[in-house]
């Protein structure tokens, strides 16, 4: 890694000082940069058309497109008076003269460009303008939660429950039209703080802090090929206002509480910004009603329970971020994002054991859980850009660190029936990335991407388990239970993708991507071999995955079709790997599994994004097959005398699923927007042979799932924003049962003053409910398990946000961007904890 580092180093150090300082004593070379804004909706102009004329001349030099966020760079440009006009569609030519560069200012930012629509095409602008919250891009779907008034006060889950496609489950699990395997993303980075529980992580990032989200259903292969499901990337507020400005927002609830503060200075070719925001939550009863019936060996019997637990969350989220443009061709950005977390949980009730062939074994005791969660690291990259002086032909390098320590600790105290216990459980995660990224537009019809990438993990995973008493006294060292292992994983990856435009607005995007994984996990003493009853073993694993990709697109006017191959794989995480039995809830053990391959789906997908007048609507069907499904196999075992029920990760089966999705937006009148996506998918898993007497004939049947969303935006006079949505999620079938389904509703009100700097908002969560119920079943041959949760999710809370400093939209001077963007698209598996031997409490 140190190598690799220097190597970099050393290229940057090269390329920039050639840069800089040219090969043969040429002139200076600038340039001119702008952002093109819609008058009315303030919204950024992606593809607007900018020619660049030398002052009274009217042939163009050069000219170039401006990107989906409405910027654009002409480099390569000489000192002197220039003129720039910009076209698109539905909008006068805008002329801009005259534009001047020098030799001690070779740079000229012209911020904001405005541009007005024509008489003609105003109405049209407008309502586009109001419908903004949901963008349907080429290649993604855009939320723009900063927009979203009901989100305000909440955190990130939140925000992913309203996203079209998305899906959070009870847990604050999020899937991809039913798919969990996703990558999530953190402004296009990978975040360490993710590596044990993605679901924990995203309760603490407050939803203030979220610009935007986006959804990428079939990546190319230019991104790594880790998350079956696709791609979630969440992108956190900027101000990119020319001079000091920033914003101050909140929410005091029911539920929880959040702040969120940004800081931006950006001035010249440098710009800094600083963000801090933390939510904390009020502690939160949830209530399981617990049955399960195990047979094995000629042994029958039910255990049962009623419990509740406690829980209570919090988080604090900052990040640095500063960059500097040496000249028009030399670029440098850095990030550092510190994360601090975690919840405490204090649960127990009343069990009962039934020996239903021995009655007189029966016992009734009691059962307490205490346990206090925490997690904590940073995440650190660098990137730095070159650009030549063909307009698109660029190269990236990149390096990021993420750092992230876990620890969680638990009292498990037993009345009687199973021992008492004290964990001390801790986990460090260290990933480093590197990566390089070349861009060669070879002429209009053709571009090429390729590069590569490593990422090396270096995680080590500490459980100490210590036997009590009852009472929680005398702990005594339990060699069997505990476990100290060392993981390591690294991937090395290459990639090459080809864009051709054709004629009659054809388009073909063709990719290829080669991965190559190593593994290997080691018990350390004194936990191995002798010293540990379970007698763990070190485990290696090495693989190779081939990654095509395959775009074909049609442009039909305002409309878009596209046809699209993608294949993913979903590596297994050290959870699942380590073959270590987790006893920390005794009734419902679990084991890992070192010869687990990862799991592999293709996907074909046929989408249609048209605008119609006033409307969005984006239409897909798609058929998805995965193979190696990683499951967990629930079956009874003799553990030490008691039945109990334990759960070994394998690959148990290959599914075929097949799928439509719609999302749409629709204004039936000028101050309305109304929204709503369906997604509605078959879960047909084929179990492998050695699995079949594990799985009962009923959960082999073709199941029909579904998600539905909807919601509604209303804009009153004075300065009063109403909006509604709701959710629901149908259950979810796994290999051996369901789980619940889940479904809400929110209300919101928002008031904007002081010219729209300041607002003041009233938000409620299940006004009508204070509690959910959510069931899940379990069952095979041998066994069945059932419980039933009741979660507090009623909520009812204020908001207030205030920005300051040079925001306007009106001058095009006062706002400039700067920055440059990475694809980088690691992240660790999800996790959920749960005590009691009842479901988690959301929060």
């Amino acid at each position: 890694m140190k190598r690799l580092l220097l190597i970099m180093i050393i290229f940057c150090t090269a390329v920039s000082a050639r840069a800089q300082f040219g090969g043969g004593g040429s002139s200076i070379k600038g340039r001119i940069s702008g952002t093109v804004i819609d008058s009315l909706s303030k919204k950024p102009v992606d593809y607007a058309t900018i020619s660049l004329f030398r002052s009274g001349a009217k042939t163009p030099i050069t000219g170039v497109l401006t990107d989906e966020k409405g910027n654009f760079k002409l480099d390569n440009v000489g000192a002197g008076n220039y003129k720039i006009t910009i076209s698109f569609i539905g909008y006068p030519t805008k002329t801009v003269d005259p534009v001047t560069t020098t030799a001690s200012k070779p740079d000229n930012n012209m911020g904001n460009v405005v541009i007005a629509p024509s008489a003609r095409a105003l109405k049209e602008v407008q309502v586009i303008g109001q419908a903004s919250l949901i963008e349907n891009k080429i290649d993604k779907i855009v939320y723009n939660a900063e927009k979203d008034l009901t989100a305000a006060g909440g955190n990130a889950t939140d925000v992913l429950q309203k996203v079209p496609l998305l899906s959070v489950d009870m847990n604050g699990n999020v899937a991809l039209r039913g798919d969990q395997n996703v990558r999530v993303l953190i402004n296009g980075k990978p975040s360490g703080a993710t590596s044990a529980s993605l679901s924990d992580v995203l309760k603490t990032i407050p939803a203030d802090q979220i610009k935007s989200v986006e959804v990428i259903t079939s990546p190319s292969a230019k991104y790594d090929a880790e998350g079956s499901g696709g791609i979630i990337n969440i992108i956190t507020k900027t101000k990119n206002a020319s001079g000091i400005s920033g914003s101050v927002s909140g929410g005091v609830g029911t539920r929880q509480n959040n702040g969120n503060m940004n800081l931006n200075y950006n001035k010249n070719r440098f710009n800094f910004s600083a963000n801090l925001g933390g939510n904390a939550g009020w502690p939160q009863t949830s209530y399981t009603d617990f049955n399960q019936e195990l047979t094995a060996n000629g042994i029958n019997q039910r255990n049962t329970n009623s419990s509740s637990n406690e829980i209570k969350r919090h988080g604090v989220r900052g990040s640095l971020s500063a960059g500097y443009e040496f000249n028009g061709f030399n670029s440098i950005n850095s990030t550092i994002a510190l994360n601090d977390g975690g919840f405490n949980a204090n649960g127990g009730g009343t069990y009962t054991f039934e020996d239903l062939i021995n009655p007189s074994k029966n016992l009734t005791y009691t059962g307490r859980t205490i346990s206090h969660n925490k997690f904590s690291g940073f995440d650190w990259n660098v990137d730095y850009t070159h650009k030549f002086k063909k307009e698109g032909h660029e190269v990236v390098i990149s390096g990021q660190w993420s750092h992230s320590i876990i620890k969680s600790d638990y009292n498990n105290l037993f009345s009687a029936q199973y021992q008492s216990q004290l964990a001390k459980n801790s986990g460090k995660n260290d990933e480093y990335t590197g990566q390089l990224d070349y861009t060669l537009p070879i002429n209009k019809m053709f571009k090429l991407e390729a590069g590569g990438k490593t990422i090396q993990r270096r995680i080590n995973s500490i459980y100490d388990i210590y036997a009590l008493n009852p009472d929680g006294s005398n702990p005594v060292f339990d060699t069997q239970n505990s476990n100290l292992y060392d993981y390591t994983q690294n991937v090395y990856a290459g990639y090459g993708v080809l864009t051709i435009n054709l004629p009659k607005n054809f388009a073909i995007l063709a990719g290829s991507r080669l991965e190559n994984t190593q593994i290997e996990g080691d018990p350390q003493a004194p936990y191995a071999n002798g010293s540990n009853s379970q007698t763990l073993q070190p485990f290696t694993a090495s693989y190779n995955t081939y990654i095509p990709s395959l775009t074909l697109q049609k442009a039909i006017g305002a409309s878009t079709l596209k046809l699209s191959y993608t294949k993913r794989i979903q590596r297994p995480s050290l959870q699942v790997l380590n073959p270590f039995i987790n006893r920390s809830q005794q009734q419902s053990q679990s084991v890992g599994n070192p010869n687990l391959a990862p799991e592999v789906s293709q996907t074909v997908e046929l989408n249609y994004n048209a605008f119609i007048k006033t409307s969005v609507i984006n239409l897909s069907v798609y058929y998805k097959n995965t193979a190696d499904l990683i499951e967990g196999i629930a079956s009874p075992v003799n553990d030490n005398g008691v039945i109990v029920n334990r759960t070994v990760q394998n690959n148990v089966a290959k599914n075929n699923s097949i799928g439509a999705s719609f999302f749409g937006s629709i204004n039936p009148i000028k101050p309305l927007t109304i929204r709503g996506s369906v997604n509605v998918f078959t879960y047909n898993p084929t179990v492998y042979t050695q699995y079949a007497n594990f799985i009962n004939p009923d959960a082999l049947k073709t199941r029909l799932m579904s998600t539905l969303f909807g919601s509604a935006t209303l804009n009153l006079p004075k300065n009063y924003i109403v909006e509604a949505f709701g959710f629901s999620n149908s259950a979810r079938r796994t290999i051996q049962g369901t789980s619940p389904a889940f479904g809400i509703y929110v209300f919101g009100i928002k008031k904007q003053f002081a010219d729209k700097k300041a607002s003041i908002g009233f938000n409620t969560i299940q006004p009508f409910a204070v509690n959910k119920s959510f069931n899940q079943e379990i069952s095979s041959p041998g066994f069945t398990q059932s419980s039933r949760t009741r979660i507090p999710f009623q909520s009812f809370g204020l908001t207030f946000s205030y920005s300051f400093g040079k925001i306007s939209f009106s001058n095009p001077q006062q706002q400039k961007k700067k920055g440059v963007n990475n694809d980088d698209v690691i992240q660790g598996g999800d996790q959920t904890g749960t005590g009691g031997g009842g479901a988690p409490a959301r929060q």
